[in-house]
């Protein structure tokens, strides 16, 4: 393998010319340096009107790489590169460009990489005891690949793992008289065995033979350490890397089972001819079983039946049906006797006679018995004949039967039989008429059987082989083997415990074998010793592979190691060696710093010039390779020609930007415009699902989405099904009701649904109808008085209102409204639908429910009735709405509904809404119905003095006409005039009520139905 290599390098280095350096351009990643240079290592870049080519150092180059002549050489299409030996013939039409050695090896003629070189790839497979010398001055290895060479007059192996820029600058005892042993790649982990080879991929690849994730083992029907195949005729042998290589089982030719037969042999146009007594079974396999007159013996041979008897029973012979003119013995029921032979006269016949009718005639010389003249009719045959198919047949000395196919005579029969079920011949040695059925031997056994001790068996017992001269017969081995194979002397086991190694019987196992049920058997090839035969069972290893680490027998330490001898293990490199052959600072194959460089064995400065580097991968400065004239003496240094971009940094020029047209405008229009549609619709559609959302949680939360019950949902399903109208009756119920917006408590609030079973929300007690004049009288002053109430009620409880008024006082009707429950079903909501929704209120009036104004009667309750009642609370100075119901089934209700509010002294000042109204109300007194005093004496109990302060009180008003039409009115209290100054002074004494017409349209939240009431 490494032969061709060394021819290849004697002949560059014979047929070079030693050149002297040409003035160049040598360039690595970021710096170009223009001068005398005889370096060869890399590839030569050069572009048509560049001002120079260039010389690319190994490293990795890209478009931006400094300076700008390397950039425009890159970037040039008519660029073209020419490489060195090694490495591969890159392209640069696609950047970056990554110039590497390909895995191998590269030597150069010279030092620094200078003149000839020649590449030597890795190996395909393993080098075995292999030296090629080196003739080299300067070596270059690719990225995780290792040579191991030899080195000086004593051999010692050394691993290079760096470039050695300079083979002279080696430690002593390295730079001289190298020869390369092998090349292998550090990439596979684990190792390789030493038949494998590691590729730069790191996959061990198994030469023809071995397998294994190391290439550790031989593959099947391969035996040794080499691993080769197995002996031509062999279907198996002693196979593994460990193995002998004999055969186990030879290859059988025309087996029975090629032609689907059982005891018989192919014959060449693939038809089975079976063995005497057999015939094909019913299952289509040929010869499997046995034919007519043959039964089968325990053995599994087919033997004839006894004479006269047709059909006999396996296993037992017992005869089934007998011949004509035999009957079974009562005796041996396994066979049939002839008749008595009896002329018509009845006399019986003698032996060797047969009835003729009236006399006895003589039977053939072949028969001894018969019954009639013919060799065919023989009973038994004579002395020296059997009986085969009818016909007496005779013998030869072996007892083969003529004419039958190897049937052997049988004397207790009188009869030929078969050999056996395996036998193709047999013979019985020294026949004679004493010889016996037992004494057969078989001379010949079916394909795949071999012959032991006249037996045809599939295999040799123990103690004998197969005989190599007709690959037959078993021979016994010798008395020293237990067993043995090829030869009787030839030993696999021995006897007196005694241990076989190479065939022969031996106290102890030899060097590089090992004990393994009773035979000495080869180390792995990888191990000069060991325990077993794995290749991580070595004790012991040998030269090629000297490192013994956890059973495994390796070519070399790792990088930052050396190999000791005396200690037989691995030991640390000096911190300043990358590689090296031993210790100290001063046995460095390479630097670790990458500011040094090698010399004599040892790690100095690098002391680059100007302002070059150390090459990484190289271990040598750019200024090294490359000489710069400098001035000697008094003279003067040629100068160099000028090179335009040599030191200048990489300038990148940027094209500009050609503006877009107008259907690429269009486009991106169109697109931001579908995009913008397409968020909005999501948008929306978010906030849709976002409100349906809390709608369904307020509804479920103040029960309108009508409850989850049965009848809901039978509801829902009828709506699926036929439809639904769009306003249902519920709907159709819900009032508006107003509240009053200064009280900011949950439970003062009314809600704002009113589900009315009665039709209505509040129902006035039915009048007097007045008279149709009064009734437009009434209307048209109505009309008035409701333009001032609604302004003045918008402007004190409007949402807007700035006014500091209090809510009203006017009692409730909580006690009602519990009451009422039982007959009207009312459900009320706290707030309106919209300051739910939206968590603000309403900047407009609330909704009020406008109430009837029916013209109120007379009160039904008396003075004292009222003096009674008020004395249960005390109230603020306030009025009261009355409410006038008009069915009859309230009438009948013992106390009346409604209870009136006195709100009792108060010094606060009236609002100027408080003032205009009552200017007003003055204004039109000559115009509404004239107030209705409760005087005493009247009928009713007055209201008089401190007693007025204590409502609410049940009041009745009756009916009359003064009042003018039905509707509610304000019961207020009347102060009594006075009648001198210092009663003036005082709070004024309440002794009468009136009853004033109210107007509760409008925005005013003032109306008690609807005050903290709901």
């Amino acid at each position: 393998m490494l032969s061709g290599f060394t021819v290849v390098l004697f002949s560059s280095f014979c047929a070079s010319v030693f050149a002297q350096s040409s003035l160049s351009v040598v360039c690595i990643a970021g710096q170009c340096l223009q001068g005398l240079s005889n370096t060869t290592i890399g590839a030569k870049l050069s572009a048509p009107g560049a001002p120079a080519s260039v010389l690319l150092l190994p490293g990795q180059y890209t478009s931006t790489t400094n300076p700008q002549l390397l950039h425009n050489l890159l970037t040039t299409s008519s660029a073209s590169l020419s490489s060195s030996p090694g490495f591969e013939s890159a392209s640069i039409a696609s950047l970056p460009l990554n110039l590497a050695l390909e895995p191998g090896l590269a030597v150069y003629s010279q030092p620094l990489y200078s003149g000839q070189a020649a590449f030597q790839q890795l190996p395909s497979a393993p080098v075995v005891n292999s030296s090629t010398a080196l003739a080299a001055s300067s070596i270059v290895l690719s990225t995780n690949v290792w040579a191991a060479v030899t080195s000086g007059s004593d051999k010692n192996r050394i691993i290079f793992w760096d470039a050695v820029p300079d083979v002279s600058q080696l430690p002593a005892g390295a730079s001289q008289g190298l020869s390369l042993l092998d090349i292998q790649s550090s990439a596979c982990s684990p190792p390789c065995a030493g038949s494998g080879v590691c590729s730069a991929s790191g996959v061990c690849t198994c030469p023809t033979g071995f397998t294994g994730s190391s290439c550790e083992t031989c593959a099947e029907g391969f035996f040794g350490p080499t691993c080769q195949a197995c002996p031509v005729g062999c279907t198996t042998c002693d196979q593994g890397i460990s193995g002998s290589g004999r055969c186990l089982t030879p290859v059988v030719v025309n087996a029975p089972a090629t032609c689907n037969c059982l005891n018989g042999q192919c014959g060449a146009n693939g038809q089975c001819a079976c063995n005497p007594g057999w015939t094909n079974a019913d299952n289509g396999t040929a010869c499997a079983k046995c034919a007519a007159g043959f039964f089968q013996t325990t053995t599994g041979d087919c033997q004839v039946c006894q004479l006269g008897c047709t059909q006999c029973a396996d296993g037992t012979a017992t005869c089934i049906a007998c011949k004509q003119g035999f009957t079974q013995n009562a005796n041996d029921r396994t066979k049939c006797i002839p008749l008595p032979s009896v002329t018509t006269s009845g006399t019986q016949c003698p032996d060797n006679s047969f009835s003729a009718g009236a006399a006895c005639s003589r039977c053939s010389p072949s028969c001894r018995t018969c019954t009639g003249p013919s060799s065919n009719n023989c009973i038994i045959c004579a002395a020296g004949q059997y009986l085969f198919n009818g016909n007496c047949v005779g013998v030869n000395t072996d007892g083969v039967c003529e004419g039958t196919n190897g049937m052997i005579a049988d004397n207790n029969k009188n009869e030929c039989d078969s050999c056996g079920a395996k036998c193709t011949a047999c013979r019985i040695p020294n026949f004679n008429v004493a010889s016996t059925a037992n004494q057969l031997q078989c001379t010949g056994c079916l394909p795949g059987f071999v012959l032991s001790q006249g037996k045809c068996v599939e295999s040799c017992p123990s103690g004998t082989f197969v005989s190599p001269q007709d690959n037959l017969t078993c021979t016994p081995c010798s008395s020293t083997c237990g067993t043995c194979v090829g030869a009787a002397d030839f030993c696999l086991t021995c006897s007196s415990n005694q241990l076989a190694s190479a065939g022969q019987c031996v106290s102890t196992c030899p060097s590089n074998t090992f004990s393994s049920s009773g035979s000495c058997l080869k180390c792995h090839p990888d191990c000069a010793s060991c325990s077993g035969p794995s290749f991580n069972q070595c004790s012991t290893c040998p030269t090629n592979r000297p490192v013994l680490t956890s059973g495994r027998c390796l070519p070399t330490c790792s990088k930052s190691q050396f190999f000791d001898k005396t200690s037989s293990s691995c030991q640390t490199c000096d911190s300043s060696c990358s590689s090296c052959s031993g210790s100290g600072p001063s046995s460095c194959l390479a630097c670790s710093s990458s500011t040094q460089v090698l010399r004599a064995g040892s790690c100095v400065s690098a002391n680059c010039n100007g302002s070059s580097n150390v090459i990484p991968g190289l271990g040598v400065c750019l200024s090294e390779l490359v000489l710069v004239p400098t001035p000697s003496g008094t003279g003067t240094a040629a100068p160099l020609p000028t090179i335009t971009g040599l030191g200048d940094p990489t300038v990148i020029e940027t094209s500009t930007r050609r503006p877009l047209e107008w259907w690429q405008i269009l486009l991106m229009a169109l697109g931001c415009a579908f995009i913008f549609i397409v968020i909005l619709m999501l948008w929306r559609r978010r906030a849709r699902k976002q409100r349906a959302k809390r709608t369904a949680m307020f509804a479920s939360a103040r029960r309108l989405d009508g409850g989850n019950g049965w009848r809901w949902r039978l509801s829902q399903l009828r709506k699926k099904l036929f439809g639904g109208k769009k306003h249902t009756d519920r709907q159709a119920e819900i009032l508006p009701v107003a509240y009053n917006h200064h009280s900011r408590s949950l439970s003062s609030r009314p809600q704002s649904m009113v589900i009315s079973t009665l039709g209505r929300d509040v129902k006035m007690n039915k009048l007097i109808k007045p008279h149709a004049s009064a009734v437009v009288e009434e209307k048209s002053r109505r009309e008035t008085v409701d333009d001032v109430e609604r302004f003045i009620d918008a402007y004190n409880y409007s949402t807007h209102s700035r006014s500091i008024r209090e809510p009203s006082l006017l009692p409730g009707l909580n006690e009602q409204k519990r009451d009422r429950q039982r007959q009207i079903a009312r459900r009320l909501e706290q707030d309106s639908l919209y300051s739910e929704v939206t968590g603000n209120q309403r900047h407009t009036p609330q909704p009020r429910q406008p109430l009837r104004r029916d013209v109120s009667g007379a009160s039904r309750f008396s003075r004292s009735t009222m003096s009674t009642a008020v004395t249960s609370r005390n109230f603020n100075k306030e009025g009261v709405l009355v409410d006038l119901d008009e069915d009859e089934d309230e009438r009948r209700v013992p106390q009346p509904r409604l209870q009136m509010l006195n709100t009792g002294s108060s010094s606060r000042t009236p609002t100027d809404a408080e003032a205009y109204m009552m200017t007003v109300r003055q204004g039109l007194a000559g115009t509404t119905p004239a107030p209705t005093f409760l005087p005493a004496g009247t009928g009713s109990t007055a209201v008089t003095g401190p007693n007025l302060y204590h409502l609410p009180m049940p009041i009745h008003l009756t009916p009359n006409t003064t009042l003018g039409q039905e509707g509610s009115y304000w019961l207020s209290p009347m102060p009594q005039p006075t009648n001198g100054p210092q009663q003036q002074q005082h709070q004024p004494h309440f002794e009468t009520v009136v009853l004033q017409p109210m107007n509760t349209g409008g925005s005013s939240s003032r109306n008690p139905f609807r005050t903290n009431a709901f």
